[in-house]
């Protein structure tokens, strides 16, 4: 057996113990693989196929940047990873050099074991990517709403460019992994085994700190959204209170409450429970940086991902704007205007699609407040569905135009309970009756007053003798308005070529333009939290195994004394069960704070994608505990066979 052989050898022996290393690797090869196919794709390399050039050029940057993300978190992923495997075989290494082996052949052992490593990971992603590249067109296609989805193609730029990129990273890495094994002796290398440690302590106060950091960012956080005070300062500052708080949360008051439980006799001494929390005390004191940092990485996956989901909702783009077409026209010729609503009616009847119009036209009284016809505004709430309003002659309603207005009206109320109204040289006070949640003008900036006819007409025939120019806005309500996609293209094709100073507004085409734009977000933030939360799992891993010798020493000596393999199996998964679900727990309850919040800004529900989420990565969450708890007990049940 050569020196390479034996280097080789060394890696299949410490599978289990590679193996987390190796999978994640592997894992965030396939995702930088994954935007490389989608950055050099042919249909989608001259620029992401959008209905604006801002869109296209966001959509390309933003693969590109994901790819510099997930290369650069996978480069301190595996020198943390490489860090923790030398540092559990500090002792064999010690043997090595005592042996024999000079520090030099340690170095190359240690670098041919690496690039072996980086090489299998390259081959695996790589081959992985390729092999359901397919399906990951299909998907992107679906996410970005590309029409006619994107063609297969054989993707060797992107394949070149991975395997070129990560070979730099695994070299290195290997470089990094023989200079951290310069440091120490070779006695301490021997003598690597950890020395008694000291009992864990924690500071009351910092405990009660964490509680109260915590509290007043979820407060401060709340305040965001319910009260609608859209303060950037108040909603960073509520997001590093958290932060702050989670991270005293695992010092301190983990720390603090073990110890609680430890002078609670009745709990304490009750069967398996003295082993487990004392075991707990440690492991938690140990790993409470990496408590944070998984929970604080988890949490921002959560959150960043079931955003993006609500974004691409229908309901947000309905929410703006209830109707599938809003017609404007800003010139008085009625022929044009005729011919371009006769388009719409002929398109909509055509698809086979029933439909309400209504119509209004906003005037502004001599003061600057927007008025609208009772009767006009009957019309609109009532082709949505809303009963219709009765008024005074001297009685309003509020109504708003955009969200910020309507949610602003559901919690304040109205802000003035009358308005004057200028009539020519005439003022009436106009007495609020309310103010309306939601949107029947879309688009309207300021605050619009629905006013009886009488008063409208007074208004309207005074600034027709002041030769004022006026905007009619005509709106078709469609209830089936998301499957109005073939009608909506065709009515935009044949008013392609439409007279100046006419808009129209096609709810269908804004929900696609803002499906699209969370398709970006959510292939740039889904996929690189998908990476985090792995490499998050990773950690946990990574930390079991390098007390992996410590507790094979320890539950060897407890075994003397009676410890059944039951009793082990118990212990053993609940400390699993804290390490693996603990940071969870709580990044679970960040996130939802963050959801929570979230449902105060929009109309529709979006606990359907928060479950989502939390189902889909708890899911992956339990997968990984059981296959890392069948693996650590085999592994334990051997010593006290």
């Amino acid at each position: 057996m050569n020196f390479r052989q034996f280097a080789i050898n060394n890696v299949l022996r410490s599978k289990r113990t590679y193996i987390a290393h190796f999978l994640s690797s592997a894992f965030s090869v396939m995702i930088f693989f994954t935007y490389g196919l989608l950055s050099f794709h042919p249909q989608l390399k001259d620029g992401l196929v959008s209905s604006s050039d801002t869109m296209s050029l966001l959509g390309t940057m933003g693969m590109t940047v994901s790819q510099y993300i997930v290369f650069v978190f996978s480069f301190f992923f595996l020198l943390y990873s490489v860090g923790a495997f030398i540092k559990v075989r500090k002792k064999e290494f010690g043997i090595l050099l005592i042996l024999g082996m000079s520090r030099k052949q340690l170095n190359r052992m240690l670098f041919i074991e690496n690039i072996l490593i980086g090489v299998a990971a390259i081959v695996a992603g790589i081959g992985t990517g390729v092999l359901f590249s397919k399906l990951i067109l299909l998907i992107s296609a679906k996410l970005l709403a590309v029409e006619n989805g994107l063609p297969f193609y054989v993707p060797l730029k992107a394949l070149i460019i991975t395997a070129a990129a990560y070979a730099v990273l695994f070299l290195l890495i290997a470089l990094c992994s023989s200079f951290m094994l310069r440091k120490g002796t070779l006695l301490a290398l021997v003598k690597a085994e950890e020395s008694p440690k000291p009992q864990p302590k924690a500071s009351p106060w910092l405990a009660v700190l964490a509680v109260l950091l915590i509290g007043a960012g979820y407060g401060m956080v709340m305040a965001f959204a319910i009260l609608q005070i859209f303060n950037f300062i108040l909603l960073f500052g509520g997001v590093v209170l958290v932060i702050v708080g989670t991270y005293f949360l695992f010092t301190q008051f983990s720390v603090y409450f073990m110890r609680y439980l430890q002078k609670k006799e009745r709990f304490f001494f009750r069967r398996t429970n003295l082993l487990t929390v004392s075991e707990l005390l440690y492991r938690i004191k140990d790993n409470a940086v990496m408590f944070f940092l998984v929970s604080v990485i988890s949490a921002s996956a959560f959150t960043g991902i079931g955003t993006t989901l609500a974004i691409g909702d229908p309901g947000l783009s309905a929410m703006e704007n209830p109707y599938a077409y809003a017609y404007s026209m800003y010139d008085q010729n009625a022929d044009t205007r005729n011919r371009h609503l006769d388009i719409i009616r002929e398109e909509l009847d055509k698809g086979g699609f029933n439909y309400k119009e209504a119509e209004v036209t906003p005037i502004f009284s001599d003061n600057g407040v927007m008025l609208i016809k009772l009767s006009e505004y009957n019309s609109l709430i009532q082709s949505q569905g809303y009963p219709a309003e009765t008024l005074g002659d001297l009685e309003g309603i509020l109504t708003p135009g955009t969200v910020s207005e309507k949610n602003s009206y559901r919690i304040d109320g109205p802000l003035n309970d009358q308005f004057e109204v200028l009539n020519g040289k005439k003022s009436e006070t106009v007495k609020v009756l309310k103010a309306e949640t939601f949107i029947a003008v879309p688009g309207a900036y300021g605050e619009i007053l629905v006013v009886s006819d009488r008063l409208y007409e007074d208004v309207f025939q005074a600034q027709q003798d002041q030769e004022y120019g006026f905007v009619a806005y005509h709106t078709f309500y469609v209830q089936d308005w998301k499957n109005t996609g073939d009608v909506s293209r065709a009515i935009r094709d044949r008013l392609s070529e439409k007279e100046d100073y006419s808009y129209l507004r096609t709810l269908y085409l804004d929900w696609k333009s803002a499906q699209q734009q969370n398709g970006i977000l959510l292939m740039v933030s889904g996929l690189v939290g998908i990476v985090f939360f792995t490499f998050a799992a990773s950690f946990v891993y990574f930390r079991l195994y390098a007390d992996l010798a410590r507790d094979e020493q320890q539950y060897r000596m407890i075994a003397k004394v009676g410890l059944s393999k039951k009793e082990l199996g118990t212990i053993i998964t609940k400390q699993l069960v804290i390490m693996f679900f603990l940071p969870m727990l709580i990044a679970l309850i960040h996130s939802g704070v963050a959801f929570v919040a979230l449902q105060q800004l929009v109309d529709f529900s979006i606990v359907g994608h928060s479950l989502k989420i939390f189902i889909f990565f708890l899911s992956i969450q339990i997968i990984y505990f059981f296959i890392t708890r069948w693996r650590y007990l085999d592994r334990l049940n051997k010593i006290i066979q």
